[in-house]
């Protein structure tokens, strides 16, 4: 397979390594980007990646919650430009699509599409065609996610305006507000550190031995020793646990706690079991390419309309 300038550029994008290493690596991995992504990494040229695809696509990401907490949606509608995921029009239309997922019963975007929109007689797809004549842009209800507790409370975080939303949910027989306080700071964590896992206990196998593998051709490559390899890997891969996996990673607002312990310290402290049930993180365009497009092109666009 021929290794074309884009791929390199993604494969740098995804990788942070040099243009020649990457350009050599997909040769030898015949144009296989995750393959390449692995040889990249066993070579110690890469750290792992944590990105499925470059995150640059716009729009909005919003959470809508019923009154007492056991149910919210975290949803995201995707604009082509910034300015019309600034736009206030554009604004309520993503909070009311997460207001219509939260009182529908729906599974997906594409089945949303065909729900009446809030108390109106049109469908959310016939509400967003008409948006996208009065705007003159194209947009589309990529996603959301439901989380519905029955012994409990879901806690959301919004951040960067809306670049970023989270959903928590909190298995606890507790109505204090320090649960939800605990499940925003919660929410907090989740935004800034994204882990992949909630606990040890869900990552699965096949996760665990595709990292034992890169980390032990990391220490073969290091010249390490075959007797003492093993004992390497064990200890690279409890390190890089600690950072997918949410309760054992470092409280952001307090880094002397883990995740657990400062879930133990509210359990304690309200006499009440806690425990992370679930997590909804979303990223505004996570795994969508946007088009290439300059600033002064874009201002010119918009005033065109």
């Amino acid at each position: 397979m021929a290794v074309t300038a884009a791929m390199v550029k993604e494969l740098r994008e995804k990788t942070g390594a040099g243009m020649m290493d990457c350009k050599k690596t997909l040769m030898e991995a015949n144009g296989d980007m995750d393959k390449a992504i692995d040889i990249l990494r066993e070579k110690g040229l890469a750290k792992a990646a944590k990105k499925s695809g470059r995150i640059a696509a716009e729009g909005l990401v919003d959470i809508c919650m019923n009154e007492n907490n056991t149910k919210a949606v975290v949803a995201e509608v995707n604009s082509e430009t910034d300015f019309v995921a600034k736009n206030d029009e554009f604004k309520k239309f993503v909070k009311d699509v997460a207001i219509t997922a939260l009182n529908s019963d729906k599974a997906n975007a594409e089945e949303l599409l065909n729900e009446k929109y809030l108390d109106t007689d049109a469908t959310v797809q016939e509400t967003l065609n008409d948006k996208i004549a009065k705007i003159g842009e194209n947009m589309s209800v990529r996603r959301f996610e439901r989380i519905e507790m029955e012994n409990g409370k879901v806690a959301g975080y919004i951040h960067g305006g809306g670049k970023i939303g989270v959903l928590v949910g909190l298995e606890t027989s507790s109505d204090s507000e320090e649960i939800l306080a605990l499940g925003k700071d919660i929410a907090m964590q989740v935004a800034a550190m994204n882990p992949k896992y909630i606990s040890r206990d869900d990552v699965d196998a096949a996760y665990i031995e595709h990292e034992k593998e890169i980390l032990k051709q990391q220490a073969l490559n290091e010249g390490k020793d075959a007797n003492i390899v093993e004992k390497m890997i064990v200890g690279r891969l409890n390190k890089q646990l600690k950072e997918v996996c949410l309760l054992n990673q470092a409280f952001v607002k307090n880094p002397d706690l883990s995740v657990e312990q400062l879930i133990k310290e509210t359990s304690n402290k309200l006499g009440t079991e806690i425990k992370v049930i679930s997590i909804a993180r979303f990223e505004v365009g996570d795994g969508l390419e946007k088009k290439e497009e300059n600033f002064a092109e874009e201002v010119a666009k918009q005033i065109n309309k």
